[in-house]
């Protein structure tokens, strides 16, 4: 009885890889590909964060005054600053734009306030409902941002008027109030009215009503 024949096994054919052997081969491109998308993730969120920013804002800033200074005002005395020219401020706003107030133009009322300060917050609202309402027509309002301590209630100042729709052009004063001490303030709120030829025209403080401040800028425009 012969033996049985057995075929041998060509020599090019190979014996397809073990499941473990393929799950080596895998895993590391498996790894790779999702190191990859993680970076792609890590650049998209940078890019995104990037372009989603919100500006940066400053609270108090450098300020240059030119002129002579306005004597501290004093309620209920005769004003000695009445008539003199406002010194030149010149500063930047929250968002680190460049502002002046000057001599020259338009009538314009001046006006300090503090974000601590009870009566200035009670005034600012006023103020942005009597413009909105059109009751102050005939003068440019123009504000400086003062007295700013970030251990006080109410910091920071700027997220302070902008709670309250506050669009009235503000400058940020220093940590020493060198606008402030410029204007002669003694006092918050603190107003100046200047005539359109730069001079002052009256100054007052305190939370003033409608028709007080209707009164300052009468007199702006005198």
């Amino acid at each position: 009885m012969s033996k049985p024949t057995t075929r041998p096994r060509p020599a090019h054919v190979t014996r397809p890889p073990s499941r473990r052997a393929r799950s080596r081969k895998v895993l590391p491109a498996v790894i790779g590909l999702v190191g990859a998308m993680a970076i792609v993730a890590v650049v998209i969120g940078l890019a995104v964060g990037s372009a989603d920013k919100v500006p940066v804002t400053s609270q108090t800033g450098e300020v240059r005054v030119a002129g002579a200074a306005l004597t501290p005002y004093v309620p209920g005395q005769q004003d000695a600053s009445v008539g003199r020219p406002i010194p030149q401020l010149r500063g930047s706003t929250f968002d680190g734009e460049a502002i002046t107030i000057a001599a020259g133009g338009e009538p314009k009322i001046v006006v300090f306030v503090a974000h601590w300060c009870s009566h200035c917050q009670a005034e600012v609202p006023s103020i942005v409902d009597w413009l909105a309402a059109g009751r102050l027509p005939g003068a440019g309002i123009v504000a400086v941002s003062t007295g700013v301590d970030a251990s006080r209630p109410n910091y920071p100042p700027s997220a302070w008027l902008e709670r309250e729709d506050w669009t009235i052009p503000t400058m940020t004063d220093d940590t020493d109030a060198t606008a402030g001490a410029a204007y002669g303030l003694t006092a918050y709120p603190y107003f100046v009215a200047v005539k359109a030829d730069g001079t002052v025209a009256a100054r007052a403080t305190g939370q003033l009503t409608l028709d007080q401040l209707q009164a300052l800028i009468g007199a702006a425009q005198g």
